[in-house]
């Protein structure tokens, strides 16, 4: 027996490399810790912001509601008073009445468009941003040079961060 493990080839290591390579692990493991806390975080944070952009287009979207039913109410009011005026000619009382309607549809239709928006925007809630960034821990990590998949490394492309 040659005093070599029946799993390493003779001379693959030697004795002062050990304690190195142990703590060269540790530490690779203790930053891809760090890193899926810091994904987690990521992912978290762009959650939170979507889910407040839903939630403000909620409110806006029920006051465009309320604005809606509001000038409804005073249109049918006002048709009302119309069908008095028509039927008992006197004074004309109606036109106010479709003028505060008219603001009330406008205001609900800005509101209305203003919800739509923030719908838009806050729909799907996905995490782009931590997305991104697996797929660039994931390159990184594939790469037989990572060194050139950091971005702003003069020896990374943009085709290589893309994939």
């Amino acid at each position: 027996m040659t005093g070599h493990s029946p799993y390493t080839a003779p001379g693959a290591h030697r004795d002062g490399d050990e304690p190195a390579i142990i703590a060269a692990i540790t530490e690779v493991s203790e930053r891809a810790q760090i890193l899926v806390r810091e994904e987690i975080e990521l992912a978290k944070a762009e959650l939170t912001e979507k889910i407040s952009k839903l939630v403000k287009g909620a409110v806006v979207g029920i006051a465009a509601g309320v604005f809606v039913i509001i000038g409804l109410l005073f249109l049918l009011h006002g048709l009302a008073w119309l069908a008095w005026f028509e039927l008992f000619p006197n004074d004309q009382f109606f036109w106010g009445f479709f003028v505060v309607a008219g603001v009330l549809f406008l205001l609900g239709a800005l509101a209305g468009f203003l919800a739509a928006r923030s719908f838009k925007s806050g729909s799907p809630p996905t995490p782009e941003m931590a997305i991104g960034e697996a797929r660039l821990i994931r390159h990184t990590v594939t790469s037989p040079h990572p060194e050139t998949t950091v971005p702003g490394h003069p020896a990374a492309t943009t085709s290589e961060l893309r994939t």
